[in-house]
């Protein structure tokens, strides 16, 4: 039996997807299933049972004997929560129990750690865990993710196996209940189907011009094809990258969705919020030599076709994965 917490977002529903495609049914989702938006993403999975987020442990500590690997995605991921209690409840506290729970149990783990804890960059985006400890995440969600990574590198008893993702700048289905925390694709695109036009922040870095800041962009589909393999082979325990390891520009993504829209090009440039002006970052790029070392080679998808798959098979219908 597999777990995925998280399963109605959009990473986990997704992931639930991918199993449920390799004839996995064994499967049981924990979440807070009080959205029906999010329960959209699971309407079509197929699973044993459901858990609320808020019974899981006390479910697990009854049926842990059937357990057979953790998917540990859930998490609070409102880079604008103020609310520092809220990620010590949901992101640290309530990551250390599953952890905890692993190793009692013996139960391998899987468990979402972020990109945002490597803030400006100042240490790189190098997933060696020799830099974690100097990381500067810009805010209480990066910060939550980092502080987790922190302590899980501490632990002298670990799961049979574990692994920690750091997701780069992720795009692509099931992300339609996420608000303002949607993928800029997402935004993007709306922006352009219902205005004709998209605005990009300006860059105030001399380094960089209008519309050239870049990101690490990865579809979805690349990120579940990496926990579907180190769930099955359990390939060296440790943090890993999880991004296609090529910035792309802003530019580049608003080209591509008007092409793929068929609308004339129009790009509007605003200042960035004075209040996010010196925390915003203006480059990310994942360092993937340590995934690769696991004999993970799979391509990862270019944004061009990422961005067409995207927007053709789900966004244009507002169908789901």
């Amino acid at each position: 039996m597999i777990i995925t917490t998280g399963a109605a977002g959009f990473i986990g529903s997704n992931f639930v997807g991918k199993l449920n495609s390799e004839g996995i049914k064994d499967i049981v989702i924990v979440d807070d299933f009080s959205s029906s938006l999010k329960n959209r993403n699971i309407e079509s999975k197929t699973f044993l049972n459901k858990i609320d987020r808020n019974y899981f442990f006390e479910w697990l500590d009854k049926n842990w004997q059937q357990v057979d690997f953790i998917i540990h995605i859930g998490a609070r991921t409102d880079t604008t929560e103020s609310d520092k209690r809220v990620f010590d409840k949901l992101n640290l506290g309530y990551s250390k129990l599953v952890w905890n729970c692993c190793v009692k149990y013996n139960i391998p783990l899987i468990y979402a750690s972020s990109a945002a804890t490597y803030g400006l960059g100042e240490n790189g985006f190098d997933d060696d865990h020799e830099i974690v400890e100097r990381l500067k995440p810009l805010n209480l969600y990066g910060k939550s993710k980092n502080e987790f990574d922190k302590w899980v590198l501490k632990q002298k008893t670990t799961p049979p196996y574990w692994a920690g993702l750091k997701f780069f700048n992720v795009y692509g289905p099931n992300e339609y209940h996420k608000g303002r925390m949607a993928s800029v694709v997402f935004h993007a695109y709306n922006q352009i189907v219902k205005t004709g036009k998209i605005k990009l922040f300006r860059s105030h870095n001399t380094d960089y011009k209008d519309g050239e800041q870049k990101r690490d962009f990865i579809y979805v589909k690349d990120i579940i094809d990496v926990l579907y393999f180190l769930m099955k082979n359990k390939k060296g325990p440790g943090i890993y990258n999880v991004g296609t390891g090529l910035a792309r520009t802003f530019m580049d993504l608003a080209k591509n969705i008007f092409n793929i829209t068929g609308k004339e090009k129009n790009i509007e440039f605003i200042d960035t919020p004075a209040d996010i002006r010196d925390k915003y970052q203006y480059f990310t790029e994942a360092k993937m030599d340590k995934l690769k070392s696991t004999g993970y080679s799979k391509k990862f998808t270019s944004i061009e076709s990422g961005i067409k798959e995207y927007i053709n098979d789900y966004l244009a219908d507002m169908k789901y994965n």
